[in-house]
């Protein structure tokens, strides 16, 4: 059983995706969202009442692999080590998983107990864009380093005594909870060179009766304008000698973005050039919210442009993390019913 707990103010597609990936990658029978009635380490002003944020996490889940449940009000805890504790007491023949993302392996330190935690149960980290580096790089990370084990070894991660913990290489979500309170608009505007291309920059009211399908729905760019911005990047990617360029539409597929690019790169000098050059080309084109990620000898840059994000790889890391294979046109995310042959996790 994976065990994702958070607020859930309210409950989206990222949360979703994440209990289909753990399920997927981790070989587990169910997901438990475990809504909190309250974070000690979040402030109470914003915070939705707990019956509101129990239906927006029903809402994502389907009752069966996916269950959403406020069960710490009856356990009576406040925190994340006495609910662990009282889940392992009254479900003794459970092999329970913890889930979290990045952002909060980074701030695990701050959590009460969280050394006795690991020694509790194996958890599974997600990543989250802008948190990754910085939380591999962490106290938590630095502390508990010779118990991480290989994403390979994930399918048998809850079979391992802990500590034992896995960073899993799959999809990263933007899509956060804050973003879908905050809906405050920034229009990004192109310069003169390239009058025709517009970016969207994506904002999500917060809403009424969260659904699956409202946190899916977001507006899109036009096509054509696109495909200019796609053009752009394709050809910057182009003169710094990038190979096995890929582009891929995520309409329908994703809620952080309308296209993906991803690029190899034989050197770390290699990737470092392509991410500053297409930054500077995106800012002269107006694109002034450019994002990266990764930058300086890491394996995987990201660059963030708003409606296209662009992966560059090293050629094995291209392939550890195959997002060809997560995002391509030709494979939709499998069913949460229905197990898949486990190559991915194999390769």
């Amino acid at each position: 059983m994976g065990l994702l707990g958070g607020s859930f103010n309210p409950a989206h597609e990222g949360h979703r995706q994440v209990a289909a990936q753990a399920r997927r990658h981790l070989r587990l029978d169910q997901v438990w969202l475990l809504v909190s009635p309250g974070n000690p380490l979040k402030p109470q002003a914003g915070m939705a009442p707990l019956t509101q944020r129990l239906a927006s996490a029903r809402a994502i889940a389907d009752g069966r692999r996916v269950v959403a449940s406020a069960i710490e009000t009856q356990l009576g805890t406040r925190y994340t080590l006495d609910t662990l504790r009282l889940l392992r007491r009254r479900f003794p023949r459970v092999r329970f998983v913890w889930l979290m993302g990045a952002d909060n392996l980074l701030g695990l330190p701050r959590w009460r107990g969280w050394r006795r935690m690991a020694r509790l149960l194996p958890f599974a980290v997600h990543p989250r864009p802008a948190y990754n580096h910085r939380a591999l790089a962490g106290l938590a990370a630095r502390r508990l380093r010779s118990a991480r084990v290989a994403a390979a070894a994930a399918p048998v991660l809850a079979t391992m005594p802990p500590p034992a913990w896995v960073f899993l290489p799959v999809a990263q979500h933007a899509l956060s909870a804050s973003a879908l309170r905050a809906a405050a608009p920034q229009p990004r505007p192109l310069s003169p060179e390239h009058p025709a291309i517009t970016i969207r920059h994506e904002t999500i009211a917060p809403p009424s009766a969260p659904s699956r399908k409202r946190a899916r729905a977001r507006p899109r760019a036009a096509p054509a304008l696109l495909d200019q911005l796609q053009s752009l990047i394709v050809a910057s990617l182009d003169e710094d000698k990038a190979e096995a360029i890929v582009s891929l539409d995520l309409n329908g597929r994703a809620v952080f973005a309308d296209r993906m690019i991803i690029a190899t790169g034989l050197a770390d000098r290699q990737i470092s050039a392509m991410a500053a050059h297409l930054e500077e080309k995106l800012h002269a084109a107006g694109v002034k919210r450019v994002q990266i990620e990764g930058a300086g000898g890491s394996d995987w840059v990201l660059i963030d442009a708003g409606d296209i994000i662009v992966h560059l790889f090293k050629p094995d890391a291209r392939l550890l993390y195959g997002l060809e294979k997560m995002w391509g046109p030709d494979l939709d995310e499998p069913s949460l019913d229905e197990p898949d042959s486990g190559a991915g996790e194999a390769r």
